[in-house]
């Protein structure tokens, strides 16, 4: 089985394929200072629970925005699954073409998402991810990876209110009864959700200008199911998305005859 493995800066997720099927996947908290072998035993227990043993796994392939993290999760592969992981960097071919000025900057989540999308959903696009940050992401009509658009993440903005004010508590992201909150935290809450919304509606429209009609926007990330039931702009929700690329990218590394010829 292949074992994916996205690291984020709020939450790691990872899951089991057979073959293009995902099985059991989970939803950990990123914690930066951990040690090789305490995601290493926390990993082996996970897939125990589930009725796994690490020599299930006969593949690993791996994403990361939080670079410190990167060498400790290969350390896990290594020493914990036995397995020599691909790591989705500049120098992996992700069947992908990079159009941003700088192709080093553009996170290794974002092109992960383009492959995904490209292969699963088609293209032209926009990918918006509901992470850490809320990142929009253009796909152009060839496939090529164009650029995108970053903003705070709604859990971000939740926490800004709360640290900032003197008066305003910390809110469960949910929705509200009513876009008039009649109470503190209603108002947070709504402010929160159909703000967001607002700027997914509103971002999307702007790519769909420059993109085309036939733009499809598929969402992705921890809240993207709670945003896309406010919204009709949202056609896809994918939460697993990124693990989905990172199945397809490492058969692409991994399986070159059955890409002769890219």
């Amino acid at each position: 089985m292949l074992l994916c493995i996205d690291i984020g800066n709020t939450n790691i997720t990872f899951g089991l394929y057979e073959g293009a099927t995902l099985g059991p996947r989970w939803r950990i908290r990123t914690i930066h200072d951990k040690m090789p072998d305490e995601y290493g035993i926390l990993m082996l227990q996970l897939f125990r629970h589930r009725g796994y043993a690490p020599e299930d796994v006969t593949g690993v392939s791996i994403a990361s925005v939080v670079p410190p993290l990167t060498p400790v999760f290969e350390a896990v592969a290594r020493d914990y699954l036995g397995q020599d992981p691909l790591v989705v960097d500049a120098g992996v071919r992700t069947g992908v073409r990079i159009r941003y000025d700088n192709p080093r900057e553009v996170g290794a989540d974002r092109v992960v998402d383009a492959a995904a999308v490209r292969a699963l959903y088609g293209v032209p696009a926009c990918v918006v991810d509901f992470g850490t940050a809320t990142t929009f992401d253009a796909i152009s009509a060839d496939g090529d990876y164009l650029g995108g658009a970053i903003a705070p993440g709604i859990g971000i903005a939740a926490e800004a209110l709360f640290a900032r004010t003197a008066k305003l508590p910390r809110v469960e992201i949910a929705r509200p009864p009513s876009v008039i909150g009649r109470n503190t935290v209603q108002s947070i809450q709504s402010g929160l959700l159909f703000g967001y919304v607002g700027l997914v509606e509103g971002m999307v429209a702007r790519f769909r200008a420059e993109l085309g009609p036939d733009m499809r926007v598929v969402a992705t990330g921890g809240l993207a199911e709670l945003v896309a039931r406010e919204t009709s702009v949202i056609q896809i929700v994918d939460p697993w998305l990124t693990l989905h690329g990172l199945r397809i990218i490492y058969e692409l590394n991994r399986l070159p005859s059955r890409f002769a010829g890219e």
